[in-house]
């Protein structure tokens, strides 16, 4: 019997690997013909394939020449890195040499950037073998994955329902078994969100914690990098290695590392766990309510203390956010002009019609909705009203994290108000899908670090996730609550 790619962690392809039960190679090549499998459209040559959508572009040849090294380096019994021959695969927001970085939009349809992003970089000096890269919604704008110019995602959990977003395609990969870990980003809810929707460990780091070098920018004051894995315990493990300064990247912290896998080895017992209200309201799925009530329990039963905190702000975090986002993505995205890199409409006799129309062939319908509102928000007239009050608040929003977690060491809460949707079922209200991120956007707003943890599922089957909240730079307890809850086996 082969591997089972489903349940597939770091620990189980060290021990193959190490114990010459497999390779590198072998296990790259079984995810691919996994992916070939699964991913594509079904048709008569691939009647088991589920038109999953997840990749977009495939590395093989960068992939299997790492997986060589890696397979060389236990023949010599060579000390091998912390993710010596695991499968990744990157979303597409990030840079990656030798394959597309598209953002999942027409504008960048086949440009090849000419560097790795630092994340890219870092995981394969780590060991890992790049797979390719993964669909995600247009510029990392949506929260379903399908505003993606390449077609949708669908949740692997559940074919009819979406997985999620922005980073659909990371979050489905290692669901459907064919990734071990993937990279995603997150600026409001976009790991965290997919995350929950498909039964994954999503992880958002604290802002600077990662280098954001290489990143294709929809919001650069809210973007973050960070893993989907299978546990908590491979999350801390890519937390390792992706952590830590950037000489390329001014907002990359250098504060030390933490030991992260090792913190996952303290009791939690004595550990203060705050439950904000102003999450439990009207509008929260009631199986997802008493599948957090659930998890608080178990947390009790471990010895956690579980007190009621107050985020005073919480309901101007999606306005704000949806402010200062679309602001940002309109300063941004100016920079896709048809003259540096990507699209450039042909019918053009003017330079000002050549912008135009570039940018009207190339951005897709969210895309474009988010530039017109965020230009609107810097308009002159209009900033003070709009940009620097959502700015102001989104000071508020921080400060009552702060005031929290002066009585609390971590927060858990819902990520999502609903499980996962049916594709095409909000795609026509924009309002709806924003309010979607109710639950996650005021931790990007206040640069915390955030998790989703699988914690049940429904009474149809569909995953469930908790959120865990952690202080500036404290993933480590953030994390070790994470692993007390996956015990948890709910």
């Amino acid at each position: 019997m082969g591997l089972d790619l489903l349940t597939l962690d770091m620990d189980a392809v060290r021990a193959e690997l190490v114990g010459g039960k497999t390779t590198a190679t072998a296990l790259a090549e079984q995810h691919y013909a996994r992916i070939a499998a699964e991913d594509g459209p079904e048709g008569p040559q691939n009647p088991a394939a589920k038109g999953i959508n997840s990749f977009l572009a495939l590395s093989r040849e960068r992939a299997l020449a790492q997986a060589e090294r890696v397979d060389a380096a236990v023949a010599k019994g060579d000390p091998l890195g912390p993710l010596a021959g695991v499968p990744i695969g990157i979303k597409d927001v990030l840079t990656m040499t030798g394959s597309p970085a598209t953002a999942g939009s027409a504008i960048l349809k086949g440009y090849m950037p000419p560097y790795d992003a630092t994340s890219v970089a870092k995981l394969e000096a780590a060991g890992a073998v790049l797979l390719g890269k993964l669909n995600c919604d247009e510029f990392a704008m949506g929260s379903s994955n399908e505003n993606s110019a390449y077609g949708p995602v669908k949740n692997p959990r559940a074919l009819d329902r979406v997985p999620g977003g922005s980073s659909g395609g990371s979050a489905a990969a290692v669901a459907a078994g064919f990734a071990v870990a993937t990279l995603g980003t997150d600026t409001g809810g976009s790991i965290r969100q997919p995350a929950a929707f498909c039964g994954v460990v999503g992880v958002l780091p604290t802002y600077g914690r990662i280098s954001r070098f290489g990143l294709i920018a929809f919001a650069s004051s809210l973007d973050r990098v960070g893993p989907f894995t299978r546990t908590v315990k491979d999350a801390a493990t890519m937390l390792e290695v992706l952590a830590g300064p950037d000489g390329r990247d001014a907002t990359a912290s250098d504060r030390p590392v933490d030991g992260y896998v090792a913190a996952l080895e303290k009791p939690v017992a004595g550990l203060k766990v705050g439950v904000p209200a102003e999450y439990f309201g009207e509008g929260l799925d009631e199986e997802i309510r008493a599948a957090i009530e659930r998890v608080l329990d178990g947390l009790r039963a471990a010895g956690c203390v579980v007190k009621p905190v107050s985020l005073p702000h919480t309901k101007y975090a999606v306005p704000t956010y949806y402010v200062i986002a679309t602001a940002e993505a309109s300063s941004n995205l100016s920079r896709f002009d048809g003259v540096r890199f990507g699209l450039r409409a042909q019918e053009a006799n003017t330079l000002s019609a050549m912008y135009r129309k570039t940018r009207d062939e190339g951005f897709g319908a969210e895309v474009k909705r988010r530039i017109l509102l965020g230009t609107y928000a810097l308009s002159a007239g209009y900033y003070d009203a709009y940009y620097r009050k959502a700015q102001q608040v989104r000071t508020l929003l921080t400060r009552d994290f702060l005031a929290a977690f002066e009585e609390v060491d971590v927060i858990v809460s819902p990520v999502t108000p609903t499980p996962a949707f049916k594709l095409g079922e909000k795609t026509d209200d924009p309002v709806k899908m924003y309010l979607e991120d109710i639950y996650s956007v005021a931790a990007s707003l206040a640069g915390i670090c955030g998790a989703s943890i699988p914690c049940g599922e429904t009474t149809k089957g569909l995953p469930i996730g908790v959120q865990v909240m952690g202080k500036h730079f404290d993933e480590a307890t953030m994390l070790r609550v994470g692993a007390a809850i996956e015990a948890l086996k709910l």
